[in-house]
C-alpha cells in the first residue's frame, strides 16, 4: 500500500469534522493535580446493588485485572488520534466488582476538583471503555491524566475525564461539568453531537 493510500485509509476512520493528529496535544480545564498515593482512592457509590460504597486504594486499584484496548481518541476540538493502545482496568471489571442496582440507567464519573462527566450505563459498559493507566505501554503522564483517566472511544474525549477518582451509579440522568456548560449530553462523534443546541428529545435531561 502506498503512502497516499495509507493516508486515505486513515482519513476514512475519522468522524465528520475531525482532522488527523500526529502526537497527543494536552487539553484540559484547570491545573494539573498533584498525585498523593497515600490519600488517593477510587470509589464506586450511589445506587450500587448492595447499597454499599466500594473503595480501592491506589495499590489495590493497580492490582486489579489489567486489560488493553486499541482504540481511537476523538477530541471535540476536532483532532483525532488513531490506533492508540490503552492499558488499565476495564469498566466492565469495575461493574463486575461493584455491580449497579437493577434500575441504574446512567453513571457520573467524578474526577479531581469535583469535575464530572455523565454517561449512559450502556456507554459505560461498552467493551472498549477503560480506566486507562497506560498508553502504548507507558504510564500516563500527569498532564494526560495520571494516575487514571477514563477512555470511552466511541464518544468524544471529554466524556472520559482525566484524574478520575470514582463512579456514581444513578437511576436518572444528570448533566456533568461540560454538559452543563453547553456540550452535548451524549457526545457521539459520528453524529457530530458537539453542543447542547444539537440535542434531540431524549438525548438529555432538561436544564
Amino acid at each position: 500500500m502506498g503512502q497516499s493510500e495509507s493516508r486515505e485509509g486513515e482519513l476514512a476512520k475519522l468522524p465528520p469534522g475531525q482532522r488527523l493528529q500526529r502526537g497527543w496535544p494536552v487539553t484540559h480545564y484547570g491545573p494539573v493535580p498533584k498525585f498523593r498515593p497515600e490519600r488517593w482512592e477510587f470509589r464506586v457509590f450511589g445506587a450500587t446493588a448492595d447499597g454499599d460504597k466500594h473503595c480501592w486504594t491506589h495499590e489495590e486499584f493497580s492490582a486489579l485485572a489489567y486489560s488493553t484496548v486499541v482504540a481511537d481518541l476523538h477530541c471535540v476540538t476536532k483532532f483525532s488520534m488513531l490506533g492508540a493502545e490503552w492499558g488499565g482496568v476495564s469498566a466492565l471489571e469495575i461493574v463486575e466488582l461493584a455491580p449497579p442496582a437493577p434500575d441504574v440507567t446512567h453513571v457520573m464519573v467524578w474526577a479531581e476538583y469535583g469535575f464530572s462527566s455523565n454517561l449512559r450505563l450502556t456507554d459505560f459498559m461498552a467493551e472498549t471503555t477503560i480506566f486507562a493507566t497506560h498508553k502504548d505501554g507507558e504510564l500516563l503522564t500527569a498532564e494526560h491524566g495520571f494516575p487514571v483517566r477514563l477512555v470511552v472511544p466511541h464518544l468524544y474525549a471529554w466524556k472520559g475525564p482525566k484524574w478520575v477518582r470514582g463512579v456514581e451509579y444513578m437511576t436518572a440522568d444528570r448533566r456533568g461539568f461540560w454538559e452543563e456548560r453547553g456540550y452535548h449530553n451524549v457526545g457521539d462523534p459520528w453524529a457530530e453531537q458537539r453542543y447542547t443546541y444539537q440535542e434531540e428529545p431524549g438525548d438529555g435531561p432538561e436544564f
